[in-house]
């Protein structure tokens, strides 16, 4: 791979060794998608049109980790560059057009076309007045960050695919140093898009960055530009954030500049409040090691759990409105789970969650405590019932989060909690062996309560089915006979 690089001073001739090994794996990574590559290059090639790979895709080759997707940028018109793939590709969309985006799927890669960009932004929206360029490096340096401004030419030489090199804003330097940084100034950056700073955020944990201090002064400095971001949005790179290798770090970047008030002000808010254990600086830190607990106990294979991560970040964001002196000193946070609950509901309603998600991310907040009753004296078999029943589906999450949830630096106290938990799960094992308590319904269905009690559809069925289940959940399965003389009994109470 030859290489062109041109301004941003010294570190746009980044020669280190770590460099340099990244151009070779981004070489032989290219190299290896020939088979796929070549037709395509080879149509731009004879049409007279330059084809780049572009942004992230470049990025993520000489990180090693390039995936399925591919971004290319030319300066070729949409209308051509659509022309062209038709004559290539297997399926070709064009619900980008209007923005100079074309995609495709070709030979099992989602390709992404766009041509060269010199938008204007209007300072008050994120969306700027499309305008088509005419040189690479125009369309470099509009760009988020360095790191996702550099390009690769793709040509074909004596039947080969070649490749060059393209930095204009130095990322390679910034890549290998793996700091975050803006090919223009960041202010001027962020004002065209405030979502860049989400994103320097959520590049912070996909990729384990830090962020140049420019970057991180022009963050604080502009926080509140991002209420000119929807909450769909706001919502995407949270998650992305959320779903990286290091969200602590992500998380960290977002409250020490201000973002964090504005978009997830209940964590922020954690930095005021005092761990009771005095184990940690403050719940806000204790909240990150939760977190970073439960991502230890992840299936690596099954990839990301965004709900147990968010319910592990908001787990005690209902401390801070909870929290009382105690006598002789210390604090208490008595109900913070249910306070907790109400406050994850609202946040993550106004961040566009979906609905499953509210409410599976606000039910682990509120379950969160319910194991500590059990260390203080042994439950019942219908207390373990009612653990499970309440859970649901969300058991093996709530496993993980009351897990997670110990931080404490005492060995012996930690190891007791975890033994106390190993034993509420051997009851559970137990108890299921005998009884199917993924799902613990009554004994007697719907059909059967209205024929038993002779009812038509209504309220009273669901009265009647409510208090089977609670006959379930006290004793365990019932006979047939044994609950149909209780709801009998009960039914005529209730008519008395």
């Amino acid at each position: 791979m030859t290489s062109s690089h041109e301004s941003r001073g010294e570190q746009a001739t980044d020669t280190s060794e770590e460099a340099l090994a990244q151009l070779v794996r981004a070489q032989n990574t290219i190299s290896g998608l020939a088979p796929v590559l070549v037709d395509l290059v080879a149509a731009f090639d004879a049409a007279g049109h330059a084809l780049y790979l572009v942004g992230g895709s470049v990025r993520d080759a000489l990180l090693g980790r390039l995936g399925n997707d591919l971004d290319f940028t030319t300066p070729a018109r949409p209308d051509v560059v659509k022309e062209l793939l038709d004559a290539q590709c297997e399926v070709v969309w064009d619900t980008g057009i209007e923005y100079g985006t074309v995609s495709a799927q070709h030979r099992g890669q989602q390709i992404e076309i766009t041509t060269f960009r010199s938008d204007l932004y209007d300072g008050d929206s994120r969306n700027p007045e499309v305008t088509f360029g005419d040189t690479l490096e125009g369309d470099l340096v509009r760009r988020d960050f360095t790191i996702n401004a550099m390009a690769v030419r793709l040509t074909m030489v004596d039947g080969e695919l070649a490749s060059e090199f393209h930095d204009s804003a130095g990322g390679l330097a910034d890549l290998s140093r793996r700091v975050l940084d803006t090919p223009g100034t960041p202010e001027q950056s962020f004002n065209d898009d405030p979502l860049r700073m989400l994103r320097a955020a959520r590049f912070v944990s996909q990729l384990e960055f830090s962020v140049a201090k420019r970057v991180q002064d022009a963050m604080t400095d502009m926080a509140g530009q991002i209420s000119r971001i929807t909450a769909e949005r706001v919502h995407v790179e949270l998650n992305k954030l959320i779903g990286g290798a290091d969200p602590s770090a992500g998380i960290d970047l977002l409250v020490e500049t201000g973002l964090g008030a504005i978009v997830l002000p209940e964590v922020g808010a954690l930095k005021m409040t005092e761990d009771e254990h005095k184990q940690h600086k403050d719940v806000y830190r204790h909240s990150l090691q939760v977190m970073r607990q439960a991502i230890d106990q992840e299936d690596p294979e099954q990839g990301p759990d965004l709900v147990l991560r968010w319910a592990a970040l908001l787990h005690d964001i209902g401390k801070p409105d909870t929290k009382e002196l105690k006598e002789g000193g210390g604090v208490s946070f008595h109900h913070h789970e249910v306070v907790g609950a109400k406050l994850a509901r609202k946040r993550l309603k106004e961040l566009k969650f979906s609905k499953s998600d509210v409410s599976d991310i606000s039910q682990l907040v509120f379950l969160h405590m319910r194991f500590h009753g059990y260390g203080e004296g042994a439950w019942s078999d219908s207390a373990v019932r009612r653990y499970v029943a309440d859970a649901g589906d969300l058991l093996p999450r709530l496993h993980k989060l009351v897990r997670a949830d110990s931080t404490t630096r005492n060995p012996k106290k930690a190891g007791r909690l975890q033994r106390t938990y190993d034993d509420l799960e051997k009851r559970i094992a137990e108890i299921a062996e005998k009884e199917d308590l993924a799902r613990v319904r009554p004994d007697l269905d719907g059909d059967e309560i209205m024929r038993i009690l002779d009812l038509r559809p209504g309220p009273d069925v669901g009265r009647a089915w409510s208090f089977l289940k609670e006959l379930r959940l006290e004793h365990g399965p019932l006979e047939r006979e044994e609950a149909t003389r209780l709801l009998r009994e009960w039914w005529a109470g209730e008519q008395a």
